[in-house]
């Protein structure tokens, strides 16, 4: 990708460089997870409108209320969001709740997804080396 093409692409998205990023870059298991070539290409072929969507959905049926079996409701791969989610440390009630401090025990509110997907998205789109 040009570096004009992924500037109009964070502009479009209104790119957040999020201050947990580099936290997160700190722990091993964290900053293991990258984007495989099929994941990119399957990016590619969606876009990101179908991306945020995906995250948007994901983050509602899997975390938006405390399941009883947190830590196994995100799959390690299948889906690049899944990835992000992993990386972002997104992945289940309990690491949102040590990662990014929200209570384990609470419904997710609207503005907590809408944070946690921008989170997701604007990390897919680092992977993408669009910055």
């Amino acid at each position: 990708m040009s570096n004009r093409v992924c500037q109009a692409e964070k502009a479009q998205l209104n790119f957040t460089y999020y201050p947990v990023y580099d936290v997160l870059k700190k722990s091993k298991f964290r900053a293991s997870f990258h984007l495989k070539e099929y994941d990119q290409q399957y990016i590619k072929e969606k876009g990101m409108d179908v991306m945020t969507r995906h995250a948007y959905d994901f983050i509602v049926q899997r975390l938006k209320y405390k399941l009883i079996n947190d830590g196994k409701q995100t799959p390690m791969k299948g889906h690049p969001v899944f990835i992000a989610m992993h990386a972002c440390a997104c992945c289940c009630r309990g690491c949102l709740h040590k990662w990014h401090h929200i209570d384990s025990n609470m419904v997710l509110e609207e503005e907590q997804i809408n944070t946690i997907v921008s989170i997701l998205i604007n990390w897919i789109v680092l992977e993408l080396e669009c910055i």
